[in-house]
């Protein structure tokens, strides 16, 4: 029975690795026809004309550089069914740089062989391009890619897909897109051949729109390939016709992996344009680590599977050495082909190390049927690829951003198209700070503002005092400020101060909470140096609260006798409060006594007298302890004179004070009542004097005495309607 148990285990689990694999194979094979017909039309974008008798050495290095790049990342890759590749973008932009390179040297006298120094470029950018994402994995800056504006991001791809469809009608043409051929472009058969490929684009983005078949894309491209051969094989056309009239590719010898450059090569190669390539190097790179993000990213979201972003930066780095070493050009991980094997069911490493044979396979396989593929299809499938780039990021992204980025967007997209990728992304950075900087003005500086009349400190006051407070609160305005401050911040804030001292003029104090403020630019100084005017000639004091170091040493300028500091809001509020009550004191009355409090507070001079005979007098000392935490409530406390603290001790070992209350306020009434443990500590923040109404002669009153029960009952009652109502409109300020 075990010996059976055993062997059907082991045969379930062999089972079960078979069928993984085999549908990981399976997945790998489906990607490789479309990696494949991908390759093909990113060779022929980067061996364009004049570069077309080259092509060979092109096909080979693409699908090397597939290989390598596909092999790499099924081994070490944290999401391991991604694939890796030649892409749209990094074809793009390299494209470019390969046209950049041959006008250097038309300029300076091309030479007969363009193949070495085009080879030596595309691995010194592969190099480049692995030594930046290599370095980005191992410094862990991989998230610092995120902080680069949307703008230049969008208007760098857009116009990389620009170039693509640009690089697209030169293969299909063999011309380049600008205004000088508009002429050309314009002929009869030129137009025929840009129509065909425009179905082909077409055909795809309908198909794959609607469609999720992995077989969509290669379907198109072989019906592409037979309808060419049908319109061809009606009139008559032969295969020579077709090509001498630019419709086919001329068959190129193999290669295989026949060396393209040596050392002699290097020595001669003119480094003099180096410099001058410098911009498209740079796109190179930047283009291959920000699609590497956007796709990878991609790739989460579809596939549900969280990547190590610092470990897939090493692994596309090291893929993109080896292919620098080996005769290859810059790869990065692909979103298209990744997710295709995804949906045909790979999940396993099987799947990458599928499209690296089928890779070499075709590396290694005679390059003569190019000749039977319609420059056209390629063409199609590089128009809708560009296309979809130029789509996706120059027209849709209206919808997600605001009109100054997607304007910014659009500017810095024409800038590269115009001048290059150096001056492009030099001012689009510019255009991307300035509209960064105006879009931050529009956050507002203030968290939430409030005066003293609605929002108090945590010291609770006799009544006579809160009626004070009422009254004459609005001398006391506060700003909790939030987020940088720069100018543009600053300036709105000094508006909002204008405005404040234009509808307030009796304001006393103005307080500035700096509590949420992560920093100030000195440029903003100068707003709150008008602010200190403004508050001058009102005689209104500027209050600074919860100023760090770092920003009391920007501040210094600021701060003068007339401007006052404090560590936290509270003891701020607490202080203007005293200010104010002080300055209108002789506007209410003060009981002096135990008795006159009470009979006041009871609406009896009776009851008062009653109360008062059932109170123990207590005196402590500024620090002593009244109660602790955690003990019976077994009384609660009137305080006459001085000023006690409510102290909560956290589980930390930490004690923090919550509360703190004045003379004739009263506290542990709840406790009183509930017959609960104290949930604070009380402690004597000054010299004080209290009186304890203690558990038994609070029942003895209760029961004996049911008018003073009733009246003590709505005095507490009334005490936690007004801390109830203070709450809530503190509540209210912070939901501003």
């Amino acid at each position: 029975m075990s010996v059976n148990g055993v062997t059907g285990s082991r045969g379930s689990s062999v089972g079960g690795l078979f069928a993984t694999g085999s549908r990981d194979l399976f997945a790998g094979l489906v990607t490789s026809v479309v990696s494949v017909a991908y390759g093909l039309s990113f060779a022929a974008l980067i061996f364009a004309p004049p570069l077309t008798p080259w092509i060979a050495y092109g096909m080979a290095a693409t699908f090397l550089t597939s290989a390598i790049s596909a092999s790499i990342m099924a081994a070490r890759s944290s999401l391991p069914f991604a694939i890796a590749g030649p892409d749209g973008s990094t074809a793009a932009v390299t494209a470019s740089l390969v046209t950049a390179l041959i006008e250097r040297l038309a300029a300076g006298g091309a030479p007969d062989d363009l193949l070495a120094p085009v080879m030596i470029v595309l691995a010194l950018a592969a190099a480049l391009t692995g030594i930046l994402l290599c370095g980005l994995g191992l410094a862990r800056a991989g998230g610092a890619i995120r902080f680069i504006p949307y703008p230049v991001i969008g208007g760098f791809l857009g116009a990389t897909g620009w170039l693509m469809v640009g690089g697209a009608v030169r293969v299909i043409t063999d011309r380049r897109l600008n205004f000088s051929t508009i002429d050309d472009l314009l002929g009869l058969l030129t137009l025929a051949k840009l129509a065909a490929a425009g179905a082909v684009a077409l055909a795809l983005y309908l198909s794959l729109r609607r469609l999720r078949n992995p077989f969509v894309l290669p379907g198109i491209l072989l019906a592409g390939i037979a309808a060419a051969d049908l319109a061809f094989a009606l009139p008559g056309t032969t295969l020579g016709e077709a090509q001498a009239e630019g419709w086919m590719f001329k068959a190129p010898a193999a290669v295989g992996l026949t060396q393209t450059w040596d050392l002699s090569d290097l020595r001669n190669f003119p480094w003099r344009v180096v410099p001058a390539l410098s911009g498209d190097l740079l796109a190179v790179m930047f283009v291959t680590a920000i699609s590497m993000l956007l796709n990878t990213t991609g790739i989460e979201f579809v596939t549900k599977r969280e990547a190590d972003l610092q470990r897939e930066l090493k692994t596309l780095g090291i893929a993109n050495l080896a292919a620098a070493a080996l005769g290859g050009y810059a790869s990065c991980t692909s979103l298209s082909r990744t997710t295709l094997n995804y949906a045909a069911g790979g999940r396993g490493r099987i799947c990458g190390l599928t499209v690296a044979a089928v890779s070499v396979v075709v590396l290694t396989a005679n390059p003569g049927f190019l000749a039977y593929v319609p420059k056209f299809v390629l063409g199609g499938l590089l128009l809708y690829l560009g296309s979809s780039l130029m789509y996706g990021w120059l027209v849709d992204s209206a919808r997600r951003i605001s009109q100054l980025e997607y304007a910014s967007l659009l500017a810095i997209a024409l800038l590269i198209i115009q001048w290059g990728f150096i001056a492009g992304v030099l001012i689009g950075v510019i255009i991307g700070c300035a509209t960064f900087a105006v879009s931050a003005s529009r956050v507002n500086a203030i968290k939430f503002s409030f005066d003293g009349s609605e929002y108090r400190s945590s010291l609770d006051r006799r009544p006579e005092e809160l009626a004070v407070l009422a009254a004459h609160g609005h001398e006391i305005q506060g700003m909790s400020l939030q987020s940088y401050l720069f100018f543009g911040s600053a300036n709105r804030l000094y508006q909002q101060v204008k405005t404040l001292f234009a509808s307030r003029p009796e304001c006393r104090f103005l307080l500035f909470d700096f509590r949420l403020v992560t920093g100030i630019d000195s440029s903003a100084m100068h707003s709150f140096t008008q602010i200190k005017h403004a508050s001058d000639e009102l005689r209104t004091r500027l209050v600074l609260v919860n100023l760090s170091p770092e920003l009391r040493g920007t501040c210094s300028t600021l701060i003068s006798d007339g401007v006052i500091l404090a560590d936290d809001l509270d003891h701020a509020l607490e202080s203007c409060e005293e200010a104010v009550i002080a300055a209108h004191s002789g506007e209410g009355g003060d009981g002096r006594s135990l008795r006159e409090w009470f009979a006041k507070a009871l609406g009896n001079v009776e009851y008062g007298e009653q109360l008062a005979e059932s109170c123990k007098r207590l005196e402590f000392r500024r620090g002593d302890v009244i109660a602790s935490q955690g003990d019976p409530a077994d009384c609660m406390h009137f305080i006459l004179e001085g000023r006690v603290g409510i102290i909560v001790k956290l589980e930390d070992g930490r004690s923090i004070r919550v509360r703190s209350l004045g003379p004739h306020t009263t506290i542990g009434e709840m406790g009183l009542i509930t017959r609960r443990l104290r949930s604070a500590a009380i402690q004597a923040e000054v010299d004080s004097l209290l009186y304890a109404l203690s558990i038994d002669a609070y029942e003895r009153i209760r029961s004996e005495n049911q008018p003073l029960n009733q009246a003590l009952l709505t005095y507490i009652i009334t005490v936690m309607a007004e801390r109830l109502s203070f709450a809530s409109r503190v509540i209210g300020i912070l939901r501003r």
